[in-house]
């Protein structure tokens, strides 16, 4: 085996990006704190060529430094959107997504069990990286998907799981598509 070189790997170019076909979701970042997860997750987006972030609340927007650090030019590909309000935005994209939390809760779908359908679109409402997902966030959405854990820790770092849902999307509707 032999490591490939960048030049190798047949990735698109930022325009080439922008025009391509997306996958059908985006992410709400509500009220993330941490600079570094947010440029993360930007990162994840990308690999995954989602559809959009949207920043709510407390969660910082492009341009900043410690984004950029983590995100690697990634906010210059991945379209995003500040919004003040995260319930707002969900009520919002309600008639266009499929609106989910990621988060631990009475009802929640293991993400092993949640099937996505082809035929809609799809928001993941991420939270802050102590307090969660709002509960006023997590009543507008469809339901709670939950990321199984076994260790001593309650949650995984906010960019981790982001990173974790949007493979399993993919991985999913990858699956279920045509050939």
């Amino acid at each position: 085996m032999r490591k490939l070189k960048n030049e190798e790997l047949g990735r698109l170019d930022a325009d080439a990006f922008k025009e391509a076909l997306k996958t059908p979701v985006v992410l709400v970042l509500d009220n993330i704190r941490s600079l570094h997860n947010v440029g993360s997750v930007f990162r994840s987006a990308d690999a995954f060529r989602i559809e959009k972030i949207y920043l709510c609340g407390i969660t910082a927007a492009p341009p900043h430094k410690d984004i950029r650090k983590t995100a690697l030019g990634a906010t210059e590909t991945v379209a995003w959107e500040y919004r003040e309000n995260t319930v707002s935005l969900l009520e919002s994209l309600r008639d266009t997504h499929e609106c989910w939390a990621v988060e631990q809760a009475d009802g929640s779908v293991s993400l092993e069990e949640f099937q996505p359908d082809l035929t809609k679109r799809y928001a993941f409402v991420l939270g802050h990286e102590v307090r969660g997902v709002s509960q006023e966030a997590i009543n507008s959405c469809r339901g709670v998907v939950e990321i199984p854990q076994q260790g001593t820790k309650h949650s995984l770092n906010i960019a981790v799981a982001a990173g974790v849902v949007l493979w399993d999307f993919w991985c999913k509707i990858k699956k279920k598509s045509p050939a």
